[in-house]
């Protein structure tokens, strides 16, 4: 079948929103245009396996499609593209399952134009390079860059190393080069991603290299990264973060959970007083610095005792901001084959505690603003027709303005109110570089 149009749907994080974007692209370059989902030929659902709702929000969307556009052939590609049990539900139904790094020949397996000797080569030596392809950006001014795919650190509950594979990073100078070409688009955040940032190395570069690297870049822009993992925080890039100059005031950081015999479980590879330790490390290499995690509650064998860690966990850091997940059972994992012992109520319960604590810590933090100027990286215009955007710190700010305009921005705002997760400001100016 020759197509004419596509549709894209993404679910998930911000690797698959990347990805999305060269897909896009790729098909831009084969002369298939954007269309609507109920008149496309081809239809890409970008999917997501971390958690069970994710997942059967694929199950829904698939059957939909093939209801409101019969005609149309279904890829499925991201987290889920390689479960044997979901080919197995969907066969009938989708057209193509393509793990992400088969992009470049997508027209040819759709049209099963590889031969056996070609495909194995596609699998097996296919590596990052699916990342070369220019993306069609999204966004005018902020970007997603990644600087690699993959993972290795087997984490018992998740899916990633699985439906991703080995990690495998992009040639430094070609992060590089994306980056200086973005910043002379006049884009004003650069989000470096990959599923593990700092244990990414190339050309003899480490990531603390990359981000010295990328610092030298002349221009008004903002760096930031995601995912970091614990385990690869080293004393050199504690130091590049509290010296350069390009980062922003905000690390993500995944703890997962504040007890050690869970996190054994887990295979994270760090204890609790090691993550504790390496907190101070950054808030002493860069004071002031906004902490944000990531945690699970109701993780198998997760009893009273440990949850209470994780909470003291929380108590303790005082995060900004965290993003919390009920434990739920991915299929191929380890944690997999474990009794999924807590109950859902139990999980709902436990999350809820971690909340009002997070309420607490981050409307603590968010209080140290009140009547500072900070700057404001403008995204868009809420409901309420107010302007909206984030500060160095990722935190939320809202503000009234009568110029147009503003969005993608930098702003200077006077903050006069502050709630657990947001400030509200008044607006000064636009932000001159000094």
């Amino acid at each position: 079948m020759h197509y004419h149009t596509y549709y894209i749907i993404t679910i998930g994080c911000q690797m698959n929103k990347a990805d999305s974007e060269r897909i896009s692209s790729y098909l831009n370059s084969k002369r298939i245009t954007k269309a609507n989902q109920k008149f496309a030929d081809l239809v890409i659902i970008n999917t997501c396996g971390i958690r069970q709702r994710a997942e059967d929000r694929i199950y829904g969307l698939v059957k939909q499609i093939n209801k409101d556009n019969s005609n149309c052939d279904i890829v499925i590609t991201g987290c889920l593209a390689k479960r044997k049990d979901v080919i197995k539900r969907l066969e009938k139904r989708v057209k193509l399952f393509m793990p992400i790094n088969e992009l470049p020949k997508m027209i040819e397996l759709l049209g099963n134009n590889l031969d056996n000797k070609s495909l194995d080569d596609l699998r097996e030596n296919q590596g990052e390079r699916y990342l070369e392809i220019n993306p069609d950006y999204n966004n005018k001014f902020s970007a997603y860059v990644p600087i690699g795919n993959g993972c290795n650190n087997f984490c018992s509950y998740c899916v990633v190393p699985y439906a991703r594979g080995r990690e495998v990073y992009r040639d430094s100078d070609k992060i590089i080069n994306e980056v200086k070409k973005l910043v002379s688009l006049d884009y004003k955040e650069i989000n470096l991603i990959a599923q593990n940032v700092n244990s990414y190395e190339s050309n003899t570069k480490d990531f603390a290299d990359l981000i010295i690297e990328i610092d030298k870049i002349p221009g008004d822009f903002w760096l930031r990264f995601s995912s970091s993992h614990p385990k690869d925080m080293k004393d050199k890039l504690i130091k590049v973060i509290g010296k350069s100059k390009k980062l922003v005031n905000h690390l993500h950081m995944a703890a997962q959970s504040g007890d050690n015999e869970i996190l054994r479980k887990m295979n994270r590879n760090y204890t609790v007083e090691k993550f504790k330790e390496l907190i101070q490390k950054i808030k002493k290499a860069k004071p002031g610095i906004a902490i944000s995690t990531d945690l699970i509650v109701g993780f198998p064998s997760e009893d009273r005792r440990a949850f209470e860690n994780s909470k003291k966990l929380f108590e303790d850091i005082r995060f900004d901001l965290a993003y919390t997940a009920m434990y739920s059972p991915r299929f191929g994992t380890v944690a997999y084959e474990l009794e999924d012992d807590v109950k859902i109520e139990e999980k709902k319960k436990r999350e809820n505690e971690i909340l009002q604590i997070l309420k607490i810590t981050a409307l603590e933090r968010n209080n140290k603003y009140l009547g500072k100027k900070v700057k404001v990286l403008v995204e868009g215009k809420n409901r309420s027709n107010k302007y909206f955007g984030k500060t160095s710190s990722y935190k939320n700010v809202s503000f009234d303005s009568l110029e147009n305009n503003l969005i993608g921005k930098f702003v200077n705002i006077k903050i006069t109110k502050s709630q657990s997760f947001g400030l509200e400001g008044d607006y000064l100016s636009k932000y001159e570089d000094s």
